[in-house]
């Protein structure tokens, strides 16, 4: 199982990106997806999560501004990501936890490459 993020790039205050990840392999089943964040000297942060039934949660700093999706038929998890602010700036992991390759294995959470996100002011 991988995650392939992709997406991110340099854009303007004020502007909009939409990262995209890709979970690859054979899966049974995934539970939470979500993105986080960590920018330079700081600690990874989360960003957005969302369940397997679409349930949302969201870092207070990015409500109303970010948007958290998911494709289970494709295995995919979406961040839009409007109104930037440079201190959106940082590298975005996605992460799948409780990935199952069947109906008994126990499940394991995996992390994505990560893609940078600048915002300049």
């Amino acid at each position: 199982v991988q995650l392939q993020a992709s997406g991110g790039g340099l854009v303007q205050a004020g502007g909009s990106l939409r990262l995209s990840c890709a979970v690859s392999g054979s899966t049974f089943s995934i539970n939470d997806m979500g993105w986080y964040r960590q920018a330079p000297g700081k600690e990874r942060e989360l960003v957005a999560r969302i369940t397997s039934g679409s349930s949302t949660n969201y870092a207070d700093s990015v409500k109303g501004r970010f948007t958290i999706s998911r494709d289970n038929a494709k295995n995919m998890v979406y961040l839009q990501m409007s109104s930037l602010k440079p201190e959106d700036t940082a590298v975005y992991y996605c992460k799948a936890d409780g990935v199952k390759l069947s109906f008994w294995h126990a499940g394991y959470d995996y992390w994505g490459q990560g893609t940078q996100v600048t915002v300049s002011s």
